[in-house]
């Protein structure tokens, strides 16, 4: 098989999507021992990424629209160079490609909060997202929650549907040194105890409510907030300002986009994860945390309750008390920070890399 994968998204913005991508393709190569891997990119400053790994080949189809490279460009480097399963680790497929084909749903937040997208974006779920939900052989969903809702907002036969959790880079599984903490805390200047945001901000994220409960319990028990990574991804450049709406600025720290290998040591030095979202698929911060041993407080629904189970405390994400008194829980009652603590390094465990790409690998043999 001759296995084409799509990877304009290489250069979107950081987050969930871009990590799944990077760890997915460097799974699937060292897990492949038959198959020919021909890596599409659009970027040629990503050329180079894969040289000189047996089974694979670089194609760059430079530049362009989106839509044109995803349309025009790609099929008709699948027919040039004979790609007979074409797979995109984001959603979008060619229309018009004459092999077989597969793409990854990452969540349908669009369909359940659809207020709380661009209108383009809007525009593109509306009429684009369907007809590539038409067009592919096999549909990789990253939880049940994504499957429901695959089936309820698209009419998706279930047959055609794959439910493929996530995997957890290796790096997290790692308990570092007290003296690489301290080095971690030193360069970002994190204080001695705090607890911990991490992603982007966007409307389904729930960080105003986030920020109203973290002001009544937070400040009053000389626990700092971090924010880390929280930029306006989009429609939320509001929310910035909620700190200094509730007085409490001087609490609320934000050492900017962390990457992947400094994460591990935040998650270790932080009290807890707060993600009370509205919507996740999946919510990759809660199983890099329960991998460090951070608690972790999360939504009582959709993808967070399905992967956090009853390793996390769950709270009513619409109810800003409710968060708040999950906040108090979480730093005060021992006995269950030990026993989150506890059920969540268990709960983690049982997301890797390796089965991942096993089972997305199978899928795209049956093709």
């Amino acid at each position: 098989m001759r296995l084409g994968i799509m990877l304009r998204h290489f250069d979107q913005h950081e987050g969930g999507v871009k990590v799944y991508t990077r760890e997915i393709v460097r799974s699937l190569i060292e897990q492949n021992r038959q198959h020919e891997i021909v890596l599409l990119f659009r970027n040629r400053q990503r050329l180079g990424t894969y040289r000189g790994v047996d089974g694979v080949q670089e194609v760059l189809l430079e530049g362009g629209p989106i839509l044109l490279w995803d349309q025009i460009k790609v099929p008709r480097a699948v027919d040039k160079l004979g790609i007979d399963v074409l797979f995109n680790p984001k959603y979008s497929i060619p229309l018009r490609a004459k092999c077989k084909t597969s793409w990854v749903c990452h969540g349908l937040d669009w369909y359940a909060m659809p207020q709380a997208s661009p209108l383009l974006d809007r525009m593109s779920h509306k009429y684009l997202v369907p007809r590539y939900v038409t067009k592919a052989d096999a549909l990789i969903s990253v939880s049940a929650v994504t499957t429901d809702h695959l089936q309820k907002y698209l009419s998706v036969p279930r047959e055609r549907i794959h439910t493929i959790y996530s995997g957890l880079s290796d790096g997290f599984r790692t308990r570092l040194s007290p003296e690489q903490l301290e080095q971690v805390r030193q360069r970002f200047s994190l204080p001695p105890r705090f607890l911990l945001y991490c992603g982007a901000i966007y409307p389904p994220k729930n960080f105003t409510r986030l920020i109203q409960a973290y002001a009544k319990v937070g400040p009053a028990q000389g626990m700092p907030l971090v924010i880390a990574g929280g930029g306006n991804r989009y429609l939320s450049a509001h929310e910035l300002d909620e700190p200094k709406r509730q007085n409490i600025a001087e609490w609320v720290k934000w050492p900017g986009w962390i990457e992947n290998k400094d994460l591990p040591a935040f998650y270790q030095l932080a009290d807890g994860l707060l993600l009370p979202s509205l919507y996740e698929s999946v919510g990759m911060p809660i199983m890099e945390a329960m991998s460090c041993g951070c608690p972790v407080l999360t939504s009582d629904r959709f993808g967070t309750k399905e992967i956090a189970g009853d390793a996390a405390l769950l709270v009513d994400p619409e109810s800003v008390d409710a968060i708040a008194a999950g906040i108090d829980q979480l730093l005060n009652d021992r006995e269950l920070r030990t026993a989150k603590i506890a059920a969540g390094e268990a709960r983690a465990r049982q997301f890797t890399w390796t089965h991942t790409a096993s089972e997305l690998l199978r899928v795209l043999e049956s093709l």
